[in-house]
């Protein structure tokens, strides 16, 4: 703006408005043209006066004058807060009085929001977020976000003054899976330059317990050692977990430490169910286990002698002619059998004590390789008897058989000379005796 009077050239004042964050320093300048001289008054936004000619009008010491030269005024405002904007004068005195207006604005970011659970999440049901951003200017941009993926929520706003408070609420259906999964809320503002000012939080759900008793591997027999452990699992977490005994009583050797239940030199005194409790305020649950000690005995392991199968020859029969017949007795080889030598092996099933007495998966080895040897053995021999037996039956009836096909045949020559004797009319006693000669 130019200011002219007859007897003084022009004169002109310009000012710069100036945008500023919360808590930092704003220059607020006035710049002069062809000065003469005259008075020049810079005025905040309730037209208080701050400067009077370079000289302090108003006792606020964060104002302090930098520059008061012919071409330039310049003063600084530090610690700038949202009370402060607004338009501050730079006034020139002449014959008339002319002012022009920098004007202060003032930029608040907003600090990471908060996030606000209005119950807690129950599995089944939904769970209630909000997310806050207090204090902001411009209104700072608020969004939920889950494994990179934007949630869509409610956004709303609140004037405060001259910021803003934001709010944006999102509603999510939760199961137990969902215990410990990771959202955050980010918040945007021109004020941060492409930065982002994120809040995480992982949800917590609630649910009843879930209840599961670790077996040993193998089988326990008496003299063994045992131990349990009940795997429990909810939110909150139960505190206490019961151990129990379905009809009976823990045995008095035993001792329970937490969710573990120890047994040593088991006998079948300790067979039974037992239980593993434990609840929360949202449920309870139980899973029991039964225990059933096998006696610790003498295993007996035999070998029994084996034959090898018999050796014979068939019989040979020559078949009659018209002379008198001559039979052949069947030859026939004993059987050779070759045994082999018998011996008798006896084991007792106890620990190795120079291995880990803890390992029932060895004992269970151990344990188990005898009586399948055992039982083999006794199935072999078995089977061996039956072919032996039907092999010596056929080679019986075989024999029989060629004997009395024999016999008949001597029959028929007999009978047949006896008839010719008697139709020639010789006497069939004679004949027979000339025969028999």
């Amino acid at each position: 703006m130019c200011l002219c009077s007859r007897t003084a050239r022009c004169q002109a004042v310009q000012a710069e408005n100036v945008t500023v964050l919360e808590g930092g320093t704003a220059q607020i300048s006035c710049r002069l043209q062809n000065y003469d001289g005259s008075i020049v008054v810079i005025q905040n936004p309730r037209r208080q006066t701050l400067f009077f000619n370079g000289t302090r009008a108003l006792k606020d010491d964060r104002f302090q004058m930098v520059f008061f030269t012919p071409r330039l005024v310049r003063i600084s405002l530090t610690n700038v807060s949202v009370s402060d904007e607004g338009g501050y004068f730079c006034q020139l005195y002449t014959d008339s009085t002319h002012h022009q207006v920098a004007t202060l604005s003032v930029s608040v970011p907003p600090e990471t929001p908060t996030i606000e659970v209005k119950q807690e999440a129950v599995e089944g049901a939904e769970v209630e977020l909000t997310c806050l951003s207090p204090r902001s200017k411009p209104p700072a941009t608020l969004r939920w976000m889950r494994e990179r993926r934007e949630i869509p929520g409610v956004v709303s706003q609140q004037d405060n003054g001259k910021t803003v408070s934001v709010s944006n609420t999102i509603r999510l259906p939760v199961e137990r899976k969902d215990n410990g999964a990771a959202v955050s809320c980010e918040a945007s503002h021109p004020a941060l330059g492409g930065q982002k000012r994120i809040r995480h939080y992982r949800l917590d759900v609630h649910f009843a317990p879930t209840v599961r008793i670790i077996p040993p591997p193998g089988i326990l027999r008496e003299g063994d050692s045992l131990s349990l452990t009940c795997s429990v699992t909810g939110n909150p977490l139960p505190r206490n977990v019961l151990w129990s005994r379905i009809n009976d009583t823990i045995p008095e050797r035993a001792e329970v430490s937490g969710p573990t239940l120890q047994m040593s030199r088991l006998s079948q005194t300790h067979n039974g169910t037992y239980l593993c409790q434990a609840q929360n305020n949202y449920g309870r649950a139980a899973d029991h286990y039964t225990l059933l000690v096998y006696e610790a005995v003498s295993v007996t392991t035999m070998v029994f002698p084996t034959s090898h199968p018999s050796t014979s020859h068939p019989s040979t029969s020559h078949p009659s002619t018209s002379h008198p017949s001559t039979s052949h007795p069947s030859t026939s080889h004993p059987s050779t059998s070759h045994p082999s030598i018998s011996h008798l092996t006896t084991s007792h099933l106890t620990p190795n004590y120079g291995e880990d007495l803890r390992d029932p998966g060895a004992v269970f080895e151990t344990h188990s390789a005898v009586p399948y040897a055992v039982i083999g053995g006794i199935l072999a021999l078995l089977v061996f008897t039956v072919i032996c037996v039907l092999i010596i039956t056929i080679w019986c009836s075989v024999r029989q058989k060629g004997s009395y096909l024999t016999h008949e045949a001597s029959g028929l020559d007999e009978h047949g000379e006896v008839q010719e004797a008697f139709l020639n009319g010789n006497d069939a006693t004679q004949g027979k005796k000339e025969y028999l000669l």
